[in-house]
């Protein structure tokens, strides 16, 4: 593989370009600099950017990470200068050169709509023209905290400690906020199988991080006993208040499919007429739909029975929501981008930004935003939009 890489001088770059060359790809360093370039990189092909049409010419991909980062002390203008029409300008070249594939690299931080930062800002609208551009086959890989023999930014303070307490304390830290490892995106630009879509978030994940596993047990089972011990009358009330109201049983069981695809039983409140067929609620009329199922369902009282489904393990209070298994199409988005490797939750990163399941693949995309991302912080923030009242639910056909 024949790749070209910009901003090879940065942190990211110098942790990559040695993993790209030991994987066997021919490589041509791009840059402002290209004497310090090649002194970093020996034995490398350099060039300025005004070459990458003639020199990138034949060549496979071009990786972007020449970049003003969001922590650079630049006016507005050097971040919109930088980071969206150099990127345009070296995306062009590259279409020029007949380079076929074109990957810019961004940060997290562009992914959060309430960051009105220059970073930001700048990176959301070159990710936008950029998948707009015709000729080429473009894409944008949005990265947390990254690390590789080091760590760097907020991080770099491991550096300075003892391997034995570094470890243990960056585990603590990559449990607060996602992180990622260098070599993931290295993978990630020259594995052929990989699946690409115009937007990409690459992380560790969680699932091999003890310390965020523990804890999050441990505050789904806190949130199980605060509901039990605070909240114990009003879910017996509410109980009798749905019997009362209508014809049929205070709780609704009903099959979802969770964890693995495998199929488990969730309970809530019921809120729906006895005998309303099994569907997506976008797909149900909201005549369907009791009076004080409205009540229940906006203020999300109805979810409190799925305390049980917790305790058992088979949800969590934060996690993509379980869809039903007639749902195939959704299940089979969800499969495609390792949603279903998530514990499912009573909210989640999607429910809180109002995208519910009338949209598969949009929700998909979502759900596996927040497997990326996920951490104890987001999973507080997710906890507390929904506390507020963010997101609606799933909404009935009418």
């Amino acid at each position: 593989m024949r790749v070209v890489v910009t901003g090879a001088t940065g942190f990211v770059g110098r942790q990559l370009v040695p993993l790209l060359a030991d994987a066997g790809a021919e490589l041509l360093l791009v840059g402002r600099q290209p004497q310090r370039i090649a002194q970093l990189f020996p034995g490398l092909a350099v060039c300025g950017y005004d070459a990458i049409k003639r020199q990138g010419a034949g060549f496979d991909l071009l990786v972007h990470l020449a970049v003003v980062n969001n922590d650079a002390d630049e006016p507005a203008e050097t971040f919109f200068e930088v980071n969206v029409r150099q990127l345009l300008e070296v995306a062009g070249s590259a279409r020029r050169a007949g380079i076929g594939r074109f990957v810019n690299v961004s940060s997290v931080h562009a992914l959060d709509p309430g960051n009105a930062g220059p970073y930001a800002q700048s990176k959301r609208e070159a990710a936008r023209l950029l998948a707009d551009m015709e000729g080429i086959e473009t894409q944008t890989v949005y990265l947390p905290a990254v690390y590789g023999d080091r760590w760097s930014g907020a991080l770099s303070f491991l550096n300075r400690l003892p391997r034995w307490l570094a470890r243990p304390a960056f585990r603590l830290l990559a449990a607060l906020k996602p992180t990622v490892h260098v070599s993931r995106l290295a993978a990630f630009l020259i594995e052929p199988a990989v699946q690409r879509e115009e937007e990409t978030v690459l992380s560790d994940g969680q699932g091999r991080n003890l310390t965020y596993r523990v804890l999050r047990r441990a505050i789904d089972l806190g949130f199980v006993a605060a509901v039990t011990v605070l909240l114990g009358w009003a879910m017996l009330l509410v109980w009798v208040l749905v019997r009362i109201q209508s014809s049929g049983p205070g709780i609704f069981a009903q099959k979802r499919v969770g964890r693995n695809g495998e199929v488990f039983t969730c309970y809530k409140f019921r809120t729906m007429k006895t005998g309303t067929v099994q569907a997506g609620t976008h797909e149900v009329s909201g005549e369907a739909i009791t009076d004080i199922g409205r009540f229940l369902r906006r203020t999300k009282l109805d979810e409190l029975p799925q305390v049980w489904n917790i305790l058992r393990n088979e949800m969590s209070l934060v996690g993509p929501r379980p869809c039903l298994p007639v749902q195939r199409q959704l299940v089979e988005a969800r499969r495609r981008r390792g949603v279903l490797k998530l514990k499912p939750g009573i909210t989640g990163l999607a429910q809180v930004n109002d995208i519910d399941m009338s949209d598969p693949e949009r929700l998909a995309r979502w759900d596996a935003r927040y497997g990326a991302l996920q951490s104890l912080l987001l999973d507080l923030r997710i906890i507390l939009a929904t506390a507020r009242g963010r997101g609606r639910g799933d909404r009935t056909a009418g």
